[in-house]
Formats: C-alpha cells, structure tokens, sequence
C-alpha cells in the first residue's frame, strides 16, 4: 500500500530547510523507535519519518496510541540540538506543539490550542499528542513525535474528549497537515536554537495559562493552583497555596 503522503513531493515542499532527508511509510511500529535506532546508528539531524499508521505508538509514560489505519497521522523528526544545555531540551515537546498549532491552523483552519506540556486541543479536545525523547549516542540526539488525529471519524474515537481534523470540520489532507507542522517547526526549532525568548509566544497559545490547574505527580501529590506562564526552561508555573512552582513533568488538569 503506497503511503499518503508522498515522499518526493514534501521533499520538495520543505525545499532545502532544516529537513535533510524525508521518508514516508504507509505503516511503522513506531515512528520514535524507528528514528530513535537510526539516531544510534549514527543517522544526522533533520531526518523526517512520516507514517499514515502505526501499530505500537507510545505517548508519554509508555500510554499506548492508537488509530485505524489511514486515520492520523504520525511524524517524527530526529535532531541533534548543538551546544544547546540539557535543560534547555525541556522546550522540544513545547516548540513541536507550537508547530503543530501553527500547521493546523494553517492548513486545517481549525482554532488549536496547547494543553502543557504535550497535548494540542480543538474546542478542548485532543487532536494531537506529542513525545519527546533523548537518545544517547556519540552525539546526542533528540527524537520527537507527533500523533495528529487527521480523518478520524467520532465512531472510531478511543475517547469521548479526543477529536480530528475530519470531526472539525477541515478538509486538509494529511500530505498539506505534514507540510505546514515541518514547516513550522522549521522556523520555531530556528528561534529556539537562536535562544530568543519563547515564553510569551509559547503562553499566548497556550489554553493552560490563565486557568486554575491540578498537576498531578503522584496519587498522594497533586497539587493546585493557578498555571500563571512558563519559566526559561519550558517549566510550568503555577501559583499554589504555599507559593508558586515550576513542573518539569505530570498529568495537567485544567478544572472548572
């Protein structure tokens, strides 16, 4: 079965950007794995893999994604940041999100949002999740992935508060959604790598900030408070009853 994105055309819709190589595939087990074993093999940064499907898609904290075959889309991309401080990495989920708000109103004309620190939202309702991982090699390199719920119907939804392109009402086709999410990824990895200040933008289109959140670490430890921004490395901030914090990692909750 040939893919639904073909290979040479968004090669050359990226043109001579970041992307040095892009691959598509009709089905992967995982896109992450598969760029995460090439990553160790030696493979250099701005590899693209691309999969209308995949058979053991993981979210964060090993969670299990899944979709009928043809119905979202999976990219990932394989960098190796340079001279960038570890700490600094914690903004790859954040910058993938913001590529992906960017690629879906642009192609989709859909009003999406960011739920921190990994989730894109329509209406409240996930369309998209995202993972970030670190692979050791001679050269660190950092694989992130992207889940998008493309043509997804509402009868196949693993649950009531996910959504799709489709379910919204967009037409976009899953080659035009890879484009515009590369692309704007492009420019926002580009920002980021020239350390400017992303806090303000990242905030703007974010649905977290400005509500009261539950950050659940533990089921003994969930704090509240209200999610006020982002501190320089990606960290939630939330403003609870002993002071404010800053999250790295947990389960957000937005609550009414």
């Amino acid at each position: 079965m040939d893919p639904l994105v073909d290979e040479g055309w968004l090669a050359r819709e990226l043109g001579t950007r970041r992307w040095t190589q892009v691959r598509t595939v009709a089905e992967s087990g995982s896109t992450n794995a598969d760029l995460a074993a090439l990553a160790r093999a030696g493979a250099p940064s701005g590899l693209v893999l691309v999969a209308d499907h995949q058979t053991a898609g993981r979210g964060r904290f090993a969670r299990v994604w899944t979709a009928p075959p043809g119905a979202s889309l999976a990219v990932s991309v394989l960098l190796r940041p340079p001279a960038v401080p570890a700490q600094r990495w914690l903004w790859l989920p954040l910058l993938a999100g913001l590529a992906v708000v960017d690629g879906l109103r642009a192609a989709g004309g859909v009003d999406a949002r960011l739920k921190w620190p990994n989730d894109v939202l329509i209406g409240g309702r996930k369309v998209c999740g995202i993972l970030a991982e670190r692979v050791e090699s001679a050269e660190p390199a950092a694989v992130v992935g992207m889940g998008i719920n493309t043509l997804l119907a509402e009868a196949d939804l693993p649950v009531p508060t996910a959504t799709s392109l489709a379910i919204e009402g967009s037409t976009a086709s899953p080659a035009e959604v890879a484009r515009a999410v590369l692309l704007a990824f492009d420019a926002w990895y580009g920002r980021w790598l020239a350390g400017e200040d992303l806090r303000e933008a990242y905030a703007a289109a974010c649905d977290t900030v400005g509500r009261t959140v539950r950050v659940e670490l533990s089921p003994g430890d969930a704090p509240e408070g209200a999610a006020v921004g982002v501190d320089a490395e990606g960290r939630l901030l939330v403003r609870t009853a002993s002071g404010t914090r800053a999250f790295s990692a947990g389960d957000v909750w937005h609550l009414r």
